[in-house]
Formats: C-alpha cells, sequence, structure tokens
C-alpha cells in the first residue's frame, strides 16, 4: 500500500464532516481521511410550546434536523445563520431567510428585517451569541428553546496515532469547543495544518506549535473550503510533497 501524501482529520460530527469532505472534492485525492468526531449531537426535546410564536431561528443545521426528527411543525417566517442552514430547513419545506454569516450577522439581519414576534431560537445545549437576548433587546420579542445536546467526544485511537507520525496532517475545526476539546488531547509530535472557521476557533490554538493555522475568511463552508486549499499549498511548501494531479 502505498504512503499518502497527507491525511485529512474530520473532528465535526457525520454526516456533516463527510459531506464537507465531498466538497473538498480531487483535493482529496490520495490523501487518508479519518472521521474521529469530537462532538456527538443528540437529539433531546422536547418541543417548546410554540403558542403566539410567529418564526423559528436555526442557528445550525443541527438545530434543523432535531427540529425534523422531534415533528416540529413550518412556521412562515424562518431565519437562518448561513446558507448551509438555509438549505437544510429549505429540505424539510421553511422558506428560510439566511444571513449568509455568523451569530452576529443574523442578529443584525433580522433587526433590519424587523419581523413581527415573538420569534424563538431553537439550538443546543452550547451555544453562542446571544440571540434571543440581542433581538429582544432590540424589541423583536424572541425566545429559546433547548433541543438537542452536544456531548465532548475523546479523541479516536487512529487519530491520535495519525497525529503523531510522520505523515502531514490536515485538520479543519468548525467551533472554539471543538478546538478546546482537540487540544485537551494534545500536546502533538506530529505535523499538523489546521484550518478554523474563524478567529474565535483559533483562539484556543494560539499555544499549540502546529506547522500552519490557516483562518477561513467567513464563517462559511466555502470559505473553509478555500482554507484548506491553502494549507495544501503552504504543505506542498514546507513538505516538498505533491498536492495534486
Amino acid at each position: 500500500m502505498s504512503t499518502p501524501r497527507a491525511i485529512v482529520l474530520m473532528t465535526r460530527p457525520e454526516p456533516a464532516a463527510r459531506q464537507f469532505v465531498q466538497k473538498l472534492g480531487d483535493m482529496v485525492d490520495g490523501m487518508d481521511v479519518i472521521y474521529a468526531p469530537l462532538i456527538d449531537i443528540a437529539f433531546t426535546g422536547p418541543l417548546p410550546d410554540l403558542d403566539g410564536i410567529n418564526g423559528l431561528i436555526f442557528s445550525s443545521k443541527n438545530g434543523v434536523a432535531a427540529w425534523q426528527h422531534l415533528g416540529g411543525p413550518v412556521l412562515d417566517t424562518c431565519y437562518t445563520v448561513g446558507d448551509a442552514t438555509r438549505d437544510a430547513a429549505s429540505d424539510i419545506g421553511f422558506t428560510p431567510i439566511s444571513a449568509s454569516g455568523a451569530a452576529q450577522d443574523l442578529v443584525d439581519h433580522i433587526i433590519a428585517d424587523n419581523p413581527t414576534g415573538p420569534l424563538l431560537h431553537v439550538h443546543g445545549t452550547h451555544t453562542r451569541g446571544a440571540i434571543a437576548e440581542k433581538l429582544t433587546q432590540q424589541g423583536i420579542e424572541t425566545h429559546q428553546a433547548v433541543i438537542y445536546n452536544q456531548p465532548l467526544l475523546p479523541l479516536s485511537s487512529e487519530a491520535i496515532q495519525a497525529l503523531a507520525g510522520d505523515i502531514p496532517v490536515i485538520v479543519p475545526l468548525f467551533s472554539p469547543r471543538t478546538a478546546q476539546q482537540f487540544i485537551a488531547h494534545g500536546p502533538f509530535n506530529g505535523k499538523l495544518y489546521v484550518a478554523t472557521l474563524s478567529e474565535s476557533v483559533a483562539k484556543p490554538l494560539e499555544s499549540n506549535n502546529f506547522k500552519s493555522i490557516v483562518i477561513a475568511d467567513s464563517p462559511n463552508s466555502p470559505s473553509m473550503i478555500q482554507a484548506v486549499a491553502r494549507l495544501l499549498a503552504q504543505m506542498q511548501t514546507l513538505e516538498g510533497r505533491p498536492t495534486g494531479h
């Protein structure tokens, strides 16, 4: 068996991890991909009381999946943090409006749109951005409900072995909590190249001796794909390994 020119370590939950690798396309040809999620998604419910609620806010695809799993109804008004979440909500019948950004972009977009409340933000046990609080402060009554949990998982033995080896490892990280869980398993002796969704995701990594950390230009999947491409170019320069056909 030939030695891979690099390893891609995916730490986000499936199926999102496999969908991201598919989007990387031929960039990962000749590479090994290790799926080692550091966070699980557990749909918990219950569905909140929707009496008087005029619209929903989804700040992740996991929220959409949980809503569908729990049998939540489709409401006329729906806002999503980004385009991937918009597409997931659209797939189950919503006509969502995407902020195409991060939590603050979502807040700003809803404030500018000035919908008739009350709205409901459904999310996991761990959430960021204080979306409901900020909207309510701006006069758009917004409630919130936890409908899924995100328990932490340990790194797999396969991932730990890869992180200690001689083959370069590319690690895309999508959330601060995942980054913190990843760092908790260090220090790592391997050749690590890390792509992060935002500066807040990169912050827990600052004191570690990685080969390179690339921060995505925008907090979305296309920008993360571009960040991985930049890492591959850097890896080619530093390791002398080919990154294309």
